[in-house]
């Protein structure tokens, strides 16, 4: 079954973080990271960027009654939202404040260039206006919409963990950082085939 091989990838990424004790901060002996590193940047914004795919997930749960995609934002809802608590965990753990005021993504060199309007913070994220109408739709058209914000989201969220992977010192968070790039990929196919028996497609 399709959705098998996604679960499997993404619980893979779950169990392997989970198994990486807290004691993050000298992982393999290196210092903890500033507050304007690409660990604590990647961090940061990544948590953020994960409660909205919570929060869509969680309302097209109640949108709809089809079960493939009540799954499927299910356990994107519980990857998430547990990958959030590691990324702020670690913070705690370094001492670091959870907010910043770079701008987002600065630690990947586009400060001032992530922030779109009505509420888009990063790329992938959805708008205000479009969480909105994702409230206010149900069924199918429900499905649709919430599949194609969320291979959008996707897109940012893998864009965001190639840049930690390449950007990140500390070991446990660059392999967690790749263990999404992997996962989200999975699940970006996943849903270009569900938007498809729906007649649809993912956004351009």
């Amino acid at each position: 079954m399709r959705y098998a091989g996604v679960a499997v990838a993404v619980a893979g990424v779950l169990v392997a973080a989970g198994a990486v004790s807290y004691s993050v901060a000298g992982d393999n002996g290196a210092d903890v990271p500033s507050a304007g590193s690409a660990d604590a940047g990647f961090a940061r914004d990544m948590a953020v960027h994960h409660q909205q795919a919570v929060e869509m997930s969680y309302i097209v749960r109640d949108r709809t009654t089809d079960e493939e995609v009540r799954r499927l934002a299910y356990d994107i809802a519980q990857t998430q939202a547990n990958q959030r608590g590691m990324l702020l965990g670690w913070l705690d753990l370094w001492g670091l404040p959870k907010v910043s005021s770079d701008e987002p993504m600065a630690w990947m060199g586009m400060g001032g260039m992530a922030s779109g309007e009505d509420g888009a913070l990063m790329p992938g994220m959805a708008t205000d206006a479009e969480l909105k109408k994702l409230g206010t739709l149900d069924g199918r058209q429900a499905e649709v919409f919430y599949l194609q914000l969320m291979t959008d989201h996707h897109r940012g969220g893998v864009h965001m963990a190639q840049g930690c992977a390449a950007k990140c010192a500390v070991g446990v968070e660059k392999r967690l950082a790749q263990g999404m790039v992997d996962g989200q990929q999975s699940e970006i196919e996943l849903m270009t085939d569900l938007l498809a028996e729906r007649g649809a497609q993912p956004r351009p």
